[in-house]
């Protein structure tokens, strides 16, 4: 099988890598703008100067030369790279959002249906044995019916300062709205979960920490230029101890000492938290009403230290209590009384290798079977994955203009 990869970020590696090493399938193609990235990439995967692109363009006037592409490129340049791989009626693997603009989904989606094209939207709690295990509790009815959903998103202060602070996805003017760039993932469970669509949705959040009003006395633009000691978001003390590893490794290519003060020194993960060009919330909190009538809170966060999902879903005759970084999951059973000890049942389920606890491999695993035609099985296909962007859209929607949005506006 050959693939192209078009995007050699972070996520894109980890999908082309993984397709790659296991050789489950050539990467024959590579579309990168970055010159550091793209000769990365190249030497990985023993390309010469013909199979490797600066632009969409220039790669997609070659035709229909692979079997499918690997889409990893900003949020905001996935609709023009996506809609010109339909055209040629490539099968897609897709990384999350689809877009953050609810028109180009729909036309991804229908472009998709029209040319009989696979997309495989990267959802891949889906493919980890935590979230398909809380999905089975559910299904298999032990519990009864499901009546209320309590789920959190613990981004992690580390993780928000540098991915929504500092990082790529820092300004929704430049990519999305956070609850639609780091929680579509989110959405997606609770829907999955419910099995059914969103009715309406109130939220509430707003950017309360990481801006200028909040620098500390002393404060520089950059770190390097910065009087105040002991700050936990210096970028020497976030980046140079973990060199190789995320995220370190998202903010230059060369992990040596040197390679990483030069990132820090003059690039945007050097700058002071409190003194970037952010717009995105730091938290937000939001509330579901399903068709079905099941009800969901849900409540991301970039304060926690921990950077995990927890889950508490409550049934009519007892709650799953789940925590996927710890990987554990526990049944309990509801008693008759406050003396009478309850049946609690708690287990961990496979894990498989790699980031989002698996995830990423299952989700690989899952496209190249379909690919190939071994599998018809597409748990993120396309049109599926729409209603976690509908849910993050009224979210948003209601935040901004505080009231509840009844999603029959946006559907």
């Amino acid at each position: 099988m050959k693939l192209a990869l078009i995007g050699a970020g972070q996520r894109g590696r980890i999908y082309a890598d993984y397709a790659f090493d296991h050789k489950r399938a050539e990467i024959a193609y590579l579309v990168e703008p970055d010159e550091g990235r793209k000769s990365s990439a190249a030497e990985k995967y023993g390309l010469d100067e013909a199979h490797v692109f600066n632009s969409t363009d220039a790669f997609y006037k070659l035709g229909k030369v692979c079997d499918a592409v690997i889409i990893a490129t900003m949020d905001r340049q996935h609709y023009e790279h996506t809609m010109g791989a339909l055209e040629l009626g490539y099968d897609i693997l897709l990384e999350k959002p689809i877009s953050p603009v609810m028109q180009e989904c729909l036309d991804i989606r229908n472009l998709a249906i029209k040319n009989k094209s696979k997309v495989m939207v990267c959802h891949v709690l889906r493919y980890t044995g935590f979230w398909s295990s809380i999905k089975n509790i559910v299904e298999s009815g032990e519990l009864g019916k499901v009546i209320d959903i309590q789920h959190n998103e613990n981004i992690g202060n580390f993780h928000i300062a540098h991915s929504f602070v500092r990082g790529n996805w820092r300004n929704s003017d430049i990519s999305s709205s956070l609850i639609m760039q780091k929680s579509c993932h989110d959405m997606d469970l609770l829907t999955w979960i419910a099995r059914s669509r969103v009715k309406s949705v109130s939220s509430f959040g707003d950017l309360s920490y990481f801006k200028k009003e909040n620098a500390p006395e002393g404060s520089a633009q950059r770190c390097i230029d910065c009087k105040v000691k002991d700050c936990r978001f210096d970028a020497r003390k976030a980046y140079l101890p973990i060199a190789g590893n995320w995220p370190a490794a998202a903010i230059s290519v060369d992990q040596s000492k040197t390679g990483l003060m030069k990132a820090i020194e003059t690039g945007p993960y050097g700058r002071c938290v409190f003194h970037c060009d952010n717009n995105v919330c730091d938290h937000q909190v939001a509330i579901f009403e399903f068709e079905n009538g099941i009800h969901a809170s849900f409540n991301l966060s970039g304060f926690t230290n921990r950077m995990c999902r927890t889950i508490k879903i409550m049934c009519e005759n007892g709650e799953i209590r789940g925590d996927d970084e710890k990987n554990e999951i526990e049944i309990i059973r509801f008693t008759s009384n406050g003396m009478q000890a309850p049946y609690i049942k708690k287990y961990q389920p496979d894990v498989m290798e790699g980031f989002h606890g698996g995830g990423d491999a299952g989700l690989m695993e899952h496209f190249l079977d379909m690919v190939e035609g071994k599998s018809d099985e597409n748990l993120s296909a396309i049109e599926t994955s729409i209603e976690s962007h509908i849910m993050a859209l009224a979210a948003e929607k209601s935040r901004v203009e505080h009231r509840t949005i009844d999603l029959s506006e946006l559907r």
